[in-house]
């Protein structure tokens, strides 16, 4: 260890991708036993900083050292080895693999040549007995929500015994709980001398629980600071090297007559909902994880059964049996989980944009392309959609603009209702507020919009009503003047997702 007791050094670091340069001499010091914020835009190069020092790619030039000796790793395990463990943000997960299976995966437990799974199940069970996680060691990943996968790879890093473990938008999909559980192990582990690198995009986490912070911009690195006295504006103004004043530009838009209507949904996760979103409105649903809010959307746009209750779509009563029938009706979705289910990552930009909205381009078999690319083009510059060339794959953009491009996909499509899950889930500051600004004009526009979000700044920043969930039904309903005068606090919205009632209007 160094005499500054700095368990990591970075120094010089560059690193090129092709004509890109993601990153350009950048340094960074971890001390050991701190919690130390790694801040900045999408594609300032953080997440290819980390890559770097858990050997998934290789530094053009500069040196790093781990706990005072020269250290480059040849790849995860290496570093995993070197006692370096790191959660990404883009969760992959083998779905046929136990959760134990996917803890222990490759520190298996053994008896001689053979695998003791025994043993290593109840290894699994006794850490997730103190995570306090509902299910098991048996239970296979691909029956676990997004939310709990997260969860798995929060326990996995954990269980590593890693001295410095690298925490990559780790609560955005957790609920409060969750949250303030992870803060809790992140708290004990700085008492054991862990040292924790923490990259996210929530403002209010970094103040909670870091104690300094490092901010990169443009491939390049800006300062670091103690969280002592700095504020949320100085640290926004180094990361986008400009003032961001407003992160929730909310527009007030002419509400007109009701687009969408529910009454008395049921289906997996949810039951007995009924509410109306109108033209022009912003109609905001709020809970914790789980709570039935993704659940209530996957079915209303097709992807989950519904089991009983009617919907309206202007007037007129439908039924969405799968998701192109609720495309073809003017019903369009952004999921929470835009890598799984928003984007072909191996199709180019125009391709990802284009995909639901062919026909429109087509005479009779024959694609027009030279509409396609026109429209694809234009949509991009109007999203601010940041790549060198449309050609090129969702792979190549930074999640805040892959977010994008699954925006301007259904934006093209000119939906009378769209839902965003989760629209701004791993965005940093400044994509936020574009992504703010264009859910406003997508409402002026007349489009019923409805959204989720685990965030309440911004449930209660952009919605002009909110719905709160619990366990699976609608507890209560808040409106936009309430949240404006101040009659209702972040903490009065979170009683009502934990079961508080409260009227609907």
């Amino acid at each position: 260890m160094t005499e500054n007791n700095f368990i990591l050094n970075c120094e010089g670091i560059s690193k090129a991708f092709g004509g890109t340069q993601a990153l350009k001499d950048v340094q960074l010091h971890i001390r050991a036993g701190e919690v130390h914020a790694l801040l900045g835009e999408n594609g300032a190069g953080k997440s290819t900083l980390m890559k770097i020092v858990i050997g998934l790619i290789k530094q053009d030039t500069g040196t790093m050292e781990f706990e005072g000796k020269p250290y480059q790793a040849n790849g995860p395990v290496d570093a995993l080895n070197s006692g370096i463990s790191m959660i990404h943000q883009e969760l992959n997960p083998e779905p046929y693999l136990t959760v134990a299976e996917s803890i222990f995966l490759k520190r298996e437990s053994t008896k001689g040549f053979l695998l003791d799974k025994k043993t290593q199940n109840q290894k699994c069970e006794e850490l997730l007995r103190k995570f306090d996680v509902p299910y098991t060691a048996k239970t296979m990943m691909k029956d676990l929500t997004l939310a709990q996968i997260q969860m798995v790879e929060i326990i996995k890093a954990v269980s590593c015994d890693a001295r410095l473990i690298i925490m990559d938008e780790p609560t955005s999909s957790l609920d409060s709980t969750e949250t303030d559980h992870l803060f809790d192990t992140i708290r004990d582990l700085k008492k054991k001398g862990v040292a924790i690198i923490y990259i996210s995009h929530r403002m209010e986490e970094i103040f909670e629980i870091c104690d300094h912070v490092s901010v990169f911009r443009n491939g390049t690195y800006v300062d670091t600071k103690s969280m002592v006295g700095v504020t949320r504006e100085e640290l926004i103004s180094m990361m986008v090297g400009r003032e961001v004043k407003n992160v929730f530009p909310k527009v007030d838009c002419e509400i007109g007559e009701t687009v969408f209507k529910v009454e008395g949904l049921c289906g997996k996760g949810f039951q007995d909902v009924s509410f109306e979103v109108h033209k022009g409105e912003i109609l905001g649903l709020s809970g914790l994880v789980g709570s039935g809010r993704s659940e209530t959307v996957r079915a209303i746009f097709g992807l989950d059964p519904i089991s009983s209750g009617k919907m309206y779509l202007e007037g007129q009563e439908i039924t969405n049996k799968n998701t192109r029938a609720a495309i073809k009706k003017g019903i369009c979705m952004v999921n929470e989980d835009r890598k799984k289910y928003g984007l072909c990552l191996l199709r180019s930009i125009r391709e990802n944009i284009s995909l639901p909205n062919l026909p429109e381009k087509q005479k009779g078999l024959v694609l027009n392309q030279k509409r396609e690319k026109e429209e694809v083009e234009e949509v991009s510059r109007k999203l601010t959609v940041k790549c060198a060339s449309i050609e090129h794959n969702g792979f190549s953009l930074s999640g805040g603009n892959q977010q994008k491009v699954v925006l301007a996909k259904w934006i093209m499509a000119n939906p009378k209702v769209l839902i965003l899950d989760e629209p701004t889930r791993g965005v940093d500051v400044g994509a936020k507020s574009e992504i703010h600004a264009l859910m406003c004009e997508f409402a002026a526009k007349g489009m019923a919009v409805i959204m989720i979000s685990s965030e309440l700044p911004e449930v209660m920043g952009m919605s002009d009503r909110i719905l709160v969930y619990h366990e699976g039904k609608i507890n209560g309903e808040i409106s936009r003047a309430e949240i404006l005068n101040q009659s209702v606090t972040q903490k009065e919205i979170l009683e009502v997702a934990f079961g508080q009632k409260r009227g609907r209007k």
